[in-house]
């Protein structure tokens, strides 16, 4: 499976990006998808995943209330909508897939995601 993640840029402090992840090679819809993010120094953190059937969502608390994670399954494609945009945002945000078709619940382990994409830059500037 290929994912390739696009939509990051320099913005600034409360302004909006909506990061987008195209998936091929795979039954996309029927894997639960994440929306990752590592800054320098950090390390990788799950913010927001989403269930294959979009029934369900995750959101960690840095990021709850002003991210929307959602999913296109006819276009194979993953959103991440970010709304007020803090500077503590900055960090390459990556788009991955489970590695279990039709995980019953959402999952926060790191390794239970096995295709990443290639990651893209997100700048939020004071």
């Amino acid at each position: 499976v290929q994912l390739q993640a696009s939509g990051g840029g320099l913005v600034q402090a409360g302004g909006s990006l909506r990061l987008s992840c195209a998936a091929s090679g795979r039954t996309f819809s029927t894997y639960n998808m994440g929306w990752f993010r590592q800054a320098p120094g950090n390390e990788r953190e799950l913010v927001a995943a989403i269930k294959w059937s979009s029934g369900s969502t995750y959101y960690s608390d840095s990021v709850k209330g002003r991210f929307t994670i959602s999913r296109d399954n006819a276009k194979n494609m993953m959103y991440l909508q970010m709304n007020s945009l803090k500077p503590e945002d900055t960090a390459v945000y990556y788009c991955a897939a489970d590695s279990r078709p039709y995980r019953v619940t959402v999952t926060t382990r790191m390794n239970d995601y096995d295709y990443w994409g290639q990651g893209t830059h997100v700048t939020v500037s004071s």
